[in-house]
């Protein structure tokens, strides 16, 4: 694995073994990256369920100001942080070693907002509705904040309407796809 584009531009990312991260490939990494290029430039970048923080860092590599990763593991998360120094974006970033809505709970009233949110979570346990559940009435996303969702193609995502979310764009693989998701126009 390794970063596609920018800064850090072909530097190696480590991973960590296991069944407990699932990488997301160069061509598929590549791909959401050529969607969401525009929006990147000196914005801010969350990237939930971060595993190796290979999104993330490609978002820093790309042009983003500032990432925050979070990694429940802590292999994964001492990953992250070897990763960053070897892209030398280290001090573009802060690695949470905690749950995802935990670290939501804790990042809530600090005065941070977020300009794109990612989560690529253990698929088909519904993670993705209780992060976005509780975004929906967070201080940590505006109206213009992009909620991308990496999630199993079986993945159901028709409550977002009742929780004021709305897919703007749904983008299908042979195993998996990317659910681009804004809060609805009040």
């Amino acid at each position: 694995m390794r970063v596609i584009a920018g800064s850090a531009r072909r530097i190696q990312l480590k991973t960590v073994e296991g069944p407990d991260t699932r990488p997301t490939t160069d061509r598929i990494k590549e791909t959401l990256f050529n969607m969401i290029q525009n929006r990147l430039a000196q914005t801010s970048f969350l990237d939930c369920f971060a595993g190796s923080g290979g999104i993330g860092i490609e978002a820093l590599s790309r042009g983003a100001a500032r990432a925050v990763f979070v990694e429940q593991n802590q292999k994964a998360a001492d990953c992250i942080r070897q990763n960053l120094k070897a892209a030398r974006l280290e001090e573009k970033a802060a690695v949470m070693t905690c749950d995802a809505l935990a670290a939501l709970r804790r990042l809530e009233g600090t005065g941070q907002s977020f300009d794109t949110v990612f989560m690529d979570p253990p698929y088909n346990m519904e993670w993705e509705k209780k992060v976005l559940e509780y975004l929906k009435d967070s201080s940590l996303i505006h109206q213009e904040t992009l909620i991308i969702a990496e999630a199993s193609r079986e993945t159901d995502f028709s409550y977002l309407e009742n929780i004021g979310f709305a897919i703007v764009k749904n983008k299908e693989y042979k195993t998996n796809k990317h659910v681009f998701i804004e809060k609805k126009a009040e």
